[in-house]
C-alpha cells in the first residue's frame, strides 16, 4: 500500500450557521477558485435554491481546491441534524475533518454528534474557532470548551492533541493564537497538507470503491460518488456491484467524473485516494461496493440512521384539486418519491391500505418539509397529514419512543416560560449555565412527539430572541399522552369568497390566515380559534343592502393584517384531524372531513 502525497481528503464538519459554507468560499478565494474580477454568490457551494434561502447546507457538496501542489477534495456537510444521514456516510470518503466551532456559541448538539462519528472512525480532527469577529465571542474559552468535548467523547490520546486555528471565515481572516496578528486562509491550508493524513491505496490492485451517495442525471442516469480505496477506473471499464450476500449487479462505466474547483469534469482515468463520480452502473445503491468483476470482495459499510418521523403523502381531493397543479395523480406522486429514495437514502416510502397515499419517513419535519417544497415548486399537488413518531418495542414488548436532545439559549427574562412549556411537554431539564450578554443555555431531553408544533410557540415565547437546536439522542420508554394544540381552528362554513366585512365582524373569534377576496370552500381551515373548540364560520357573508345611507358607511374596513403560515409552520399548527393541502400556488389548512354534519358524527364517535 502507498500513499498518494499530493492528495488530501477532508470534510467539514459542524453545527448548522457556525459557518461552514462560507469558510469554503474563503478557501476558494485563496486558491484562485475564482477570477480577480468573477461575480461570485455568497455561500457558492449553497446552490439549490432552498439551500439559498433557508441560509442552511441541506445537501452534500463536492469540490477541490489546488494549493501548493495538492489537490485538497472538500466535502461540505450539512450541518442541521435533520440531514445527519448525509454526515454519516461522507465521514467514509475523507481521512480528516475540520471541525468549525462558533466562537460566541460553543459546541452545540450536531457539533457533539458529528464529532463522535468522526471520532470512531479514527479520523484527523482540525479544529477552528469560527467568527472571532463577532460581538461578546469568547474564542478561547470555547476551545476549552471544543477539548472538553473530545474528552467526553472519549477521544483517544493522539486525536487529543488536536491541531487549531482562530477564523473569521467571512473576512478570510486565521491566526494560531488570539494574540497574533491576523493572517490568511494559507494558515489553515498549510495545516491541513501538513496534519490531514494523505490517502493509502495500491494502484495495481483489483479495482475497489464504496458507493457513499449518490446523484441522478436525466441524460446519464444514476452517477455513484465515493472514494478509490484501491486499483484503478477508466470509461468502458466493468464492474460488478457487491453486498455482504455476494455480486448483486454489474454494468459499464459509460463516464468518469473527477471534482474540480466546484465543478464536475470528466476524467479519462483515476486511481486510489480520488473521489470520483460514476456513470453506468445503474444497480449500485448507497453503501455497496463497486468492484473490479474477476475480484469482488466487499468493503465495510455503515449503518444509515432510521428515520424517527413519518407523513402520509395523499392525492389532493379538496374542492380546488387540480386548479393550480401539473402533477395530481398518485402514478405520477409515487414515480416522484422513488426518484427522490434513489438519491435521498435517510428517507423511506412506503405503500399504504389506499393507492391514493403513502407513507414517508425522515428524519425530522424539515427534512420532510424540504422534499414536500421541492415537489410543490416542481407543479405537484398533495395532502400531507400531520407528522407522526416512529415507535419502536423492546425484547420484552414494552414501546419506545424517539427522544431528543434540546439546546436552547435565550435571554434571562424567558427562562421561566421555557422551562414550565418544556416540562409540559414531558421534557427532562439536564443543564442549566450562563452565556455572555445576559443569555442563559438550557439543555433538555425531550420526547420527538413534544416537538411537534412547538417551534412556532417558542418563537412567540422568546419574541423572536430564541434560539433552539436538536438532535436525536435514543429511544427511550414511552413517557405517556401529551397536550395537543390548547386552541381550535376556525372552519369556512360554505364555498365562496371572503368578504372584508364578514372578516371585521368574525376578528374577535380569533386569528385569521386569509385576506379578503381569497377563495375558500366548506371544511377549509382559515384561522386559529380563541377558544379550544373549533368554530364553524361564514366568512362569505356579505353585508344587506338597504336604501338608506349612514355615517361612515363608505369608509373602508380597517382589518388586521391575516397571519400567512409558512410551510413549516403549517405543519406545526394542524392537528390530526386536519390535512395541508400543498399546491404550487397555495398552502391550506384544511379538515379531513370537509362535511360539517359528518364532522360532528364522527367526532362524536371518536368520544365514546
Amino acid at each position: 500500500m502507498s500513499r498518494n502525497k499530493n492528495i488530501r481528503n477532508i470534510a467539514i464538519i459542524a453545527h448548522v450557521d457556525h459557518g461552514k459554507t462560507t469558510l469554503v468560499d474563503s478557501i476558494f478565494q485563496k486558491t484562485g477558485a475564482f477570477r480577480e474580477n468573477q461575480q461570485v454568490n455568497v455561500r457558492v457551494l449553497d446552490s439549490n435554491p432552498q439551500e439559498r434561502e433557508r441560509g442552511i447546507t441541506i445537501f452534500s457538496k463536492n469540490a477541490a481546491a489546488v494549493y501548493k501542489d495538492h489537490k485538497i477534495n472538500i466535502v461540505d456537510t450539512p450541518g442541521h441534524a435533520d440531514f445527519g444521514g448525509e454526515v454519516e456516510r461522507i465521514l467514509k470518503m475523507v481521512d480528516g475533518v475540520l471541525l468549525l466551532v462558533d466562537a460566541f456559541e460553543g459546541p452545540m448538539p450536531q457539533t457533539k454528534f458529528v464529532l463522535r462519528k468522526a471520532l470512531e472512525l479514527k479520523l484527523k480532527p482540525i479544529v477552528v474557532i469560527n467568527k472571532i469577529d463577532r460581538p461578546q465571542s469568547d474564542p478561547v474559552k470555547v476551545h476549552d470548551q471544543v477539548l472538553d468535548l473530545f474528552i467526553a467523547l472519549g477521544a483517544e490520546e493522539e486525536q487529543l492533541d488536536f491541531p487549531y486555528l482562530f477564523t473569521s471565515a467571512k473576512n478570510g481572516v486565521a491566526k494560531y493564537s488570539m494574540d497574533d496578528p491576523d493572517g490568511d486562509m494559507d494558515l489553515l491550508l498549510d495545516i491541513i497538507i501538513k496534519e490531514i493524513p494523505a490517502p493509502v491505496g495500491d494502484d495495481d490492485a483489483p479495482f475497489q470503491m464504496l458507493v457513499t451517495s449518490l446523484d441522478y442525471n436525466e441524460y446519464i442516469g444514476k452517477i455513484a460518488i465515493g472514494r478509490i480505496h484501491r486499483g484503478k477506473v477508466s470509461p468502458g471499464t466493468q464492474l460488478a456491484v457487491v453486498s455482504p450476500e455476494g455480486i448483486i449487479g454489474r454494468g459499464t462505466v459509460t463516464k468518469l467524473f473527477q471534482f474540480d474547483k466546484l465543478q464536475r469534469i470528466e476524467a479519462k482515468e483515476a486511481s486510489s485516494g480520488d473521489i470520483i463520480a460514476i456513470a453506468g452502473i445503474s444497480d449500485a445503491n448507497v453503501g455497496e461496493t463497486l468492484t473490479a468483476i474477476d475480484s469482488p470482495e466487499v468493503l465495510e459499510s455503515f449503518d444509515i440512521s432510521k428515520p424517527t418521523l413519518s407523513m402520509l403523502f395523499s392525492v389532493n381531493d379538496s374542492p380546488f384539486a387540480g386548479l393550480e397543479g401539473k402533477e395530481v395523480t398518485s402514478r405520477k406522486i409515487r414515480e416522484r418519491l422513488m426518484k427522490e429514495v434513489m438519491t435521498n437514502v435517510a428517507l423511506n416510502v412506503e405503500e399504504t391500505d389506499s393507492a391514493d397515499t403513502f407513507r414517508v419517513s425522515g428524519r425530522g419535519e424539515l427534512h420532510l418539509s424540504v422534499l414536500i417544497e421541492t415537489m410543490r415548486r416542481e407543479g405537484y399537488e398533495l395532502a400531507i397529514s400531520r407528522p407522526q413518531v416512529i415507535m419502536q418495542k423492546d425484547e420484552s414488548g414494552a414501546m419506545l419512543e424517539p427522544v431528543e436532545h434540546v439546546t436552547i439559549d435565550i435571554p434571562e427574562e424567558y427562562t421561566g416560560v421555557i422551562i414550565e412549556k418544556m416540562g409540559r411537554r414531558k421534557a427532562e431539564m439536564k443543564h442549566m449555565g450562563t452565556l455572555r450578554g445576559g443569555m442563559v443555555r438550557l439543555e433538555f431531553e425531550i420526547p420527538t412527539r413534544g416537538l411537534i408544533g412547538y417551534n412556532l410557540e417558542f418563537t412567540t415565547d422568546t419574541k423572536g430572541e430564541g434560539i433552539m437546536a436538536h438532535v436525536f439522542h435514543e429511544y427511550q420508554p414511552f413517557k405517556g399522552k401529551l397536550p395537543s394544540r390548547e386552541t381550535g381552528a376556525l372552519v369556512v362554513a360554505e364555498n365562496g369568497i371572503c368578504v372584508a366585512y364578514a372578516l371585521s365582524s368574525l376578528e374577535d373569534r380569533g386569528t385569521f390566515f386569509v385576506a379578503p377576496n381569497t377563495k375558500v370552500y366548506a371544511g377549509m381551515v382559515v384561522g386559529e380559534s380563541t377558544r379550544g373548540l373549533d368554530i364553524t364560520i361564514n366568512v362569505c357573508k356579505t353585508k344587506k343592502l338597504t336604501n338608506m345611507r349612514s355615517s361612515g358607511t363608505d369608509e373602508s374596513l380597517r382589518l388586521t393584517p391575516p397571519r400567512i403560515l409558512s410551510l413549516e409552520q403549517a405543519l406545526e399548527f394542524i392537528n390530526d384531524d386536519e390535512l395541508l393541502e400543498v399546491t404550487p400556488q397555495s398552502i391550506r389548512i384544511r379538515k379531513k372531513i370537509l362535511d360539517a354534519n359528518q364532522r360532528a358524527r364522527a367526532t362524536k364517535k371518536a368520544n365514546a
